[in-house]
């Protein structure tokens, strides 16, 4: 294991249905709660049957491609903040999640994680063709410099990279770093959804050699197994 920080991982093939979770730990989301921000406007639109305002489209994209803060505060509090992330945390079917009126300390597990985006990438799920279609192109747009966390783990098979990380210093740990990865990877065969939630890190620089050591090594081993046939 690479440092000395606390992590766990949640790992779900979407073409096999092959699954792993290992530690069911909460922490602080960080900035990874910006996907659950987006897919609460989203679904808040299509309940309205109105489309999303241009305004919104630009903060979401700077939520999620720059990891914008004012950005998302704007969109939380569209949403209706902590009551309003609830509310539709019912409906995607997260079960460990605990909103904050501060977005960024929400708390989750990585097996939630990836219920939010078994739910967000699923055809029959509560978005849309066009929403799903929406969110992920932003997850897959991210700005080089945050294109760390789970594409580390892609491969020259790999077609499709989607990720929203976060990463922030917290009080209550003496001040040490939260790093966060969660992404989407889409690949023959495989269409790879992960999670990796870690804290207790020195730097910033050392959570993401964890997060990505984590991923890497996970579907390593994960594409080892071998694939059934009907």
């Amino acid at each position: 294991m690479v440092g000395k920080g606390h992590v766990t991982v949640s790992v779900r093939d979407r073409e096999t249905d092959v699954a792993l979770c290992v530690g069911n730990t909460r922490f602080q989301t960080a900035s990874i709660v910006k996907v659950d921000i987006l897919a609460a406007l989203l679904l808040h639109a299509r309940q309205s049957k109105q489309a999303i305002s241009n305004r919104d489209r630009r903060s979401a994209r700077t939520m999620i491609t720059e990891s914008d803060n004012a950005a998302a505060t704007a969109l939380y509090r569209r949403i209706g903040g902590k009551s309003g992330l609830i509310a539709v945390n019912r409906t995607l079917g997260l079960k460990e999640t605990t909103p904050n009126t501060s977005w960024g300390m929400t708390t989750t597990t990585a097996a939630d994680q990836i219920r939010l985006l078994t739910t967000l990438a699923d055809e029959e799920g509560p978005l849309d063709h066009e929403d799903r279609t929406y969110l992920f192109g932003l997850m897959g747009e991210v700005e080089e410099a945050q294109g760390w966390g789970v594409p580390a783990a892609a491969t020259s098979e790999t077609t499709g990279v989607y990720v929203k990380n976060g990463w922030d210093t917290v009080a209550n740990d003496d001040g040490l770093w939260q790093v966060n990865s969660i992404g989407r990877l889409v690949e023959p065969g495989h269409d790879w959804l992960v999670a990796v939630l870690s804290n207790h890190h020195k730097t910033q620089t050392a959570g993401v050699r964890m997060v990505e050591a984590v991923a890497k090594r996970t579907l390593g081993q994960l594409r080892e197994l071998p694939t059934t046939t009907s």
